[in-house]
């Protein structure tokens, strides 16, 4: 009984120190490389993207001169047109780290004037690749049935959902000490 007490609060104890420290899987990509957000030397965001397997938990970040460029999340409508009147969100401090918590496309602009026309805008995009093999009793109904939310949907769902980040890592890390112990 003693036995099973002692691992219990081991358990317990390492529940709440994994709690405390925050674990990242992502890494980071600095938009344009070396060139960063800039109208300056004809940086080919698309291009840029492309070569770019994004997934959950990556870092982007967007470095430029804040006293001529800003970062504007932004809908698929508002990036086709270059209309940064109603962002989903707003970064102006130079450097700006960005977290993906979602699948999908995630659309970045610069609304300084003629910027975003000119080639400034970058659409993240974080492919529907499963991370473990299939159930053979999975369903045989294509995944692209589900509608995708709407970007400013997602963003106000990562929102409600930031104080919950890690507690997938530490439901992982229960079931893996009730295993051993």
């Amino acid at each position: 009984m003693a036995f099973v007490l002692e691992n219990t609060v081991l358990a317990v104890l390492f529940f709440i120190l994994t709690s405390l420290v925050q674990v990242s899987i992502g890494e980071v990509h600095k938009v344009g490389d070396s060139a960063g957000w800039t109208t300056i030397g004809n940086v080919d965001y698309k291009q840029w993207s492309a070569k770019i397997n994004f997934q959950i938990g990556d870092v982007i970040v967007f470095e430029y001169n804040p006293q001529f460029h800003n970062v504007m999340q932004v809908t698929h409508a508002e990036y086709r047109s270059c209309n940064a009147s109603s962002p989903i969100s707003t970064h102006t401090t130079g450097n700006d780290s960005i977290t993906i918590n979602t699948r999908g496309h995630h659309y970045f602009i610069c609304a300084v004037p003629g910027h975003c026309q000119s080639g400034q805008k970058v659409d993240i995009n974080v492919l529907r690749t499963p991370s473990v093999a299939p159930s053979p009793f999975a369903s045989s109904s294509p995944v692209d049935t589900v509608p995708t939310p709407s970007p400013r949907d997602v963003a106000s769902f990562s929102a409600l959902n930031k104080p919950f980040e890690k507690l997938g890592w530490l439901w992982l890390v229960l079931q893996i000490l009730l295993v051993i112990f």
